[in-house]
């Protein structure tokens, strides 16, 4: 029996998506039976969770056996040094693995699909798990199920043209021919022009194009093989995970490059996909440009690691959707917490200094925003470094206000320099991060986009503070595990480029949403020494005044107040309203001089 639920529990459930208002799948089978009551016992599990099927027990993870103080709570160790300007003292901050706490069994439950096989995956195999496809709007619309029509299968037509591939000395015209016999209607739209230019400039030691045209010809062939079993789509207020293998992603990834996903070339808004990410790479190939250049080069990279026998990568990867409902939202004003540690650094950054921690993708409401486009900054080179991340594009509808998407394991494999116009493609990188029980790396990711503001003085309001405040909680919020067994947030200045948020004023707002979910910030200010400065100097002084999440809150809306008054006034001369961190230094320098 045990063994029967890990094993088949995904199979009813994953194409139920009870969650996600759908029924259950018609099959009177005594598996899905079985199941199904299995389910009204499991039917509280957190979204997500990792709940031990087996045995319907609740308990999230079990403590790790090395849970001696010293191991999970490095702030104990003797002699710990104090890092950067960190104002307690409190030592090192929460890193997993140190701090991790042993997971439960992997399974499958109405929150989570998994696509290899349970049963073969605990005895050390990685085996496609074997479902019904479905072809609805419930689940990703995969090459494979095309319904047949008049013209033949599609399939049959991919196959036939990736066949064709497989040859040795294929060209760019041939990648072209082959990605428009199956995407008829754009064989006039498309252009190859940045592929061109990428295989013309590209050191053959590099690259060998042909060589890597045809081993990813051969991947993406082995899409109905691999992928055996309906991936649901995540959509908006759906709490919902998937696990797949590394091999499944890219193979996901190569038909992704061969622009082989249908339905996915419409991006007008009332298209049937209008509301997700762009996934098919039909947008890299043209416009040549500097910067797609060298996204080919890392892309280039990517495939030709994951179809070298010696260098595949072989553990799971996690994506999950957060959604919190409105009755989960914090009252900020009345929160009595006080903030937790802070330290910064001017130097370093998020994926490499920040390792081990939750580390902020600092996202387009589109997961990975521009990557497949002309887009070069904070998260499109982090999917770009690691292009595992892409495959989010193909099921993670546009984040609503109160989601956020988390990632568990995704590897790198580029070392890139520089953003924007001086961003380049560096080098091969080996990643040597540890796994977890479920294989996958130690590297997790939150993707969280903050409001763009056409007009900063947008932000410095309380509904613009109040969002910030709820999207950033969503994504630092725990799961159920104790403080000692989270790590802490590796962030810096979100939303603060291109969208125009205030560094000041997003550091305040991710401090207060890191103190409500109780977990400690990095913050990278990526060589501003002054900013870190500044920072520093504003965190020790709230500290020193024991300042709580609500008080901060009531001034934050008092400078609003400031803010506006003194707008409507000076409009001409705006630089002479005083910054968010004078305003909060004036008002606790006069509540101290009233004591």
């Amino acid at each position: 029996m045990k063994k029967f639920i890990m094993g088949f529990v995904a199979f009813c459930t994953n194409h139920g998506q009870a969650r996600c208002h759908c029924k259950m799948a018609n099959n009177n089978s005594s598996q899905v039976k079985e199941c199904l009551t299995h389910f009204d016992m499991a039917g509280e599990s957190k979204p997500g969770s990792s709940q031990d099927t087996t045995d319907g027990s609740s308990s999230k993870r079990k403590y790790s056996e090395s849970s001696s103080t010293e191991v999970t709570d490095p702030r104990q160790k003797p002699g710990t040094e104090a890092q950067a300007g960190d104002t307690q003292c409190e030592g090192k901050l929460n890193k997993e693995p140190e701090c991790h706490m042993q997971l439960d069994k992997l399974s499958a439950d109405r929150n989570h699909t998994v696509l290899i096989d349970i049963n073969e995956f605990n005895a050390g195999r990685i085996v496609p798990y074997k479902g019904k496809h479905h072809w609805d709007h419930l689940h990703v619309k995969l090459p494979q199920c095309y319904p047949l029509n008049t013209m033949g299968s599609r399939w049959a037509a991919i196959e036939k043209a990736l066949k064709k591939l497989t040859d040795k000395g294929v060209s760019v015209g041939d990648v072209e021919r082959a990605i428009k016999t199956y995407n008829h209607s754009h064989r006039r739209d498309w252009n190859f022009d940045a592929l061109s230019s990428y295989v013309a400039q590209v050191p053959k030691l590099e690259n060998n194009f042909p060589n890597v045209i045809s081993k990813m010809a051969k991947l993406a062939l082995k899409l109905p093989e691999l992928i055996q079993h309906p991936i649901p789509l995540l959509r908006q207020k759906c709490n919902h995970a998937i696990t797949m293998s590394q091999e499944q992603i890219s193979c996901l990834l190569a038909n992704a490059f061969f622009c082989t996903f249908p339905h996915r070339n419409a991006t007008h808004p009332n298209s049937e996909y209008g509301n997700f990410p762009t996934i098919n790479f039909s947008s890299l190939f043209a416009e040549r440009s500097p910067r797609k250049f060298q996204k080919l080069r890392a892309l280039f990279h990517y495939f030709n690691t994951v179809t070298k026998e010696d260098s595949k990568p072989d553990g799971l990867v996690t994506f999950e959707r957060i959604s919190i409902k409105p009755s989960e939202c914090p009252e900020w004003n009345k929160q009595k917490g006080n903030l937790t540690s802070l330290q910064v650094y001017s130097k370093g950054c998020i994926e490499k200094e920040g390792k081990g921690m939750l580390q902020v993708d600092f996202a387009a409401k589109m997961v990975g925003g521009g990557v497949l486009g002309r887009g070069l900054v904070q998260e499109e080179i982090r999917f770009i470094q690691c292009p595992e991340l892409i495959v989010a594009r193909l099921f993670t509808e546009k984040l609503a206000d109160n989601e956020c998407l988390k990632i568990t394991g995704v590897q790198m494999y580029s070392n890139t320099h520089g953003y924007s116009d001086t961003f380049e493609w560096h080098s091969p990188h080996t990643d040597q991060t540890k796994r977890d029980e479920w294989k996958r790396l130690y590297c997790q990711i939150v993707a969280i986009d903050a409001l763009r503001f056409d007009d900063p003085r947008q932000q410095f309001t309380e509904i613009s503070i109040k969002r910030e405040l709820l999207k950033a909680y969503v994504g630092f919020k725990r799961d159920n595990v104790p403080t000692e067994y989270t790590s802490a947030i590796a962030t810096g200045n979100w939303g603060c480029g291109a969208f125009k948020g205030d560094p000041m004023l997003k550091a305040l707002i991710q401090m207060m949403a890191a103190a409500v979910a109780q977990r400690d910030l990095a913050y990278f200010t990526f060589d501003n020494e002054q900013q870190a400065e500044h920072l520093q100097r504003m965190h020790k002084l709230l500290k020193s005044h024991n300042m709580t999440v609500g008080k901060l809150y009531n001034l934050l809306q008092d400078y609003c107040k400031h803010y506006s008054l003194h707008h409507h006034h000076h409009h001409h001369h705006p630089h002479q309203v005083k910054n968010v961190f004078d305003y909060i230094r004036e008002k606790l320098a006069i509540r101290s001089s009233q004591l």
